[in-house]
């Protein structure tokens, strides 16, 4: 047996065994064969959403671009591609996705399985890309799924639990630039101006640090066609991205988690440290930033106009709770889609996330921002962590029944279900 870890390094488990497909055949053979499966992509999420003790399908290996029409901007690849080499496929062709998140490592079935999602008021999360796919059922059945399949809108953000995605077609646009503009401002600041900066911007998104009034933000906007690029210098490249908020970020929730009374004062001078930039580069260069230092993480969706409440009530929290929070809270934003478990489900959202560096329990800090977030009608991020269950998501989410019928439908014996299925959507 073969142990098999996430990302984050708080999901471990022990499947009976690791196979690992290089296509839809192999797949189906693999399903007919074996009771219990579950198919896991790059392991970025913090849930145990792909863990098992059965047979464990590792998509690493379905990893092509499969067709491209760079006239109508449809790509279809194999599910298990992951978005830092489709980004690059995709940027050889003249295409890019619309939007993006700010860390590529996922598959493309991972990424848009769970609701992973960018910044932008008018733009939307990676699933609504999704121009199609092809599932493996439970019993082995292969469908394609488009636009006009019932499964549409349900298939789009399976969490796994309607049967393994193979292949996914991609609605993709021209390739584009953008215009970066990074700055720290005060939080006070930012919250007053927050409609202004959101709807001003095609992407906006914005970190502020605990125990203090510091905050940076981050704009990006397309720039005219013709606009020639004008990337990071290699040396501020290196400064701020890598020495910076990786190589010395590191050393610093190390000195945090050891004395954690220094934190305020750390995240003071952590909030100072990044000063103003400006560039223009591919879009996929801008959204991505390099994530190397472990951390876990809690993210919910939350009705866009509750932002700045929401954001009170959690500094009122860290200025009253006997706990010290090292690492920043990321706010995004965006548009509401009609995908049936996307976190933007006919509505417009502001996404908040929680973090804690991975030698720090985050139990206490994650069940408080849960509480916050919940009496907000919060609705968590698939892949991160959380603790709530199927009768929770039922107020939340109105087509949280029909989801379900179709679970039913597709894996009525719970072939491709494990414990946080089981408690995401009832067993």
């Amino acid at each position: 047996m073969s142990t098999w870890t996430n990302w984050a390094g708080n999901v471990t488990t022990t499947p009976a065994l690791i196979a690992h497909p290089a296509s839809t055949d192999e797949v189906v053979r693999l399903v007919t064969t074996h009771p219990r499966l579950k198919a896991v992509g790059a392991g970025h999420s913090f849930t145990p959403i792909a863990a098992t003790e059965a047979t464990l399908l590792r998509l690493d290996r379905m990893n092509r671009v499969l067709t491209a029409d760079t006239t109508s901007g449809l790509v279809r690849v194999q599910a298990g591609i992951s978005l830092h080499d489709l980004n690059r496929r995709l940027d050889a062709l003249g295409l890019a996705l619309p939007n993006l998140g700010d860390v590529d490592p996922q598959s493309v079935a991972g990424a848009t399985s769970t609701g992973t999602h960018g910044t932008g008021a008018r733009l939307f999360g990676i699933a609504k890309a999704v121009a199609g796919l092809q599932l493996v059922t439970a019993a082995g059945e292969v469908l394609e799924i488009g636009p006009d399949h019932e499964l549409f809108d349900a298939a789009r953000v399976g969490l796994g639990a309607l049967g393994i995605v193979t292949e996914v077609t991609l609605q993709c646009v021209p390739a584009f630039l953008l215009h970066a503009r990074e700055e720290p401002m005060a939080l006070s600041e930012v919250l007053t101006g927050l409609d202004d900066l959101v709807d001003g911007n095609d992407h906006f998104e914005f970190y502020f640090f605990p125990h203090t009034d510091k905050a940076l933000t981050k704009r990006n906007n397309r720039v005219p066609e013709g606009t020639e690029p004008s990337p990071l210098p290699r040396w501020r490249h290196l400064l701020d991205d890598e020495l910076l908020s990786n190589t010395l970020y590191e050393q610093v929730q190390r000195v945090g988690t050891k004395r954690p009374a220094l934190i305020p004062r750390i995240n003071a001078v952590s909030g100072s440290l990044l000063g103003a930039r400006e560039y223009t580069d591919a879009s996929h260069e801008v959204f991505i930033s390099p994530r190397r230092v472990r951390f876990r993480e809690s993210e919910f969706a939350l009705p866009r106009a509750a932002a700045a409440d929401v954001i009170r009530e959690m500094q009122r929290w860290y200025a009253s709770a006997d706990e010290h929070v090292s690492f920043p809270v990321e706010v995004r934003f965006t548009a509401a889609d009609d995908i049936w478990l996307s976190t933007g489900h006919e509505r417009d959202n502001v996404y908040i996330a929680v973090h804690q560096f991975h030698r720090t329990d985050p139990a206490r800090y994650f069940a408080a921002m849960q509480d916050i977030f919940t009496a907000h009608e919060g609705r968590p991020h698939w892949g991160k962590m959380h603790t709530l269950g199927a009768d929770y998501f039922r107020t939340v989410y109105p087509r949280f029944d029909d989801f379900v019928a179709v679970r039913d439908k597709l894996d009525p014996e719970r072939k491709l279900t494990n414990d946080y299925l089981d408690q995401v959507l009832g067993s």
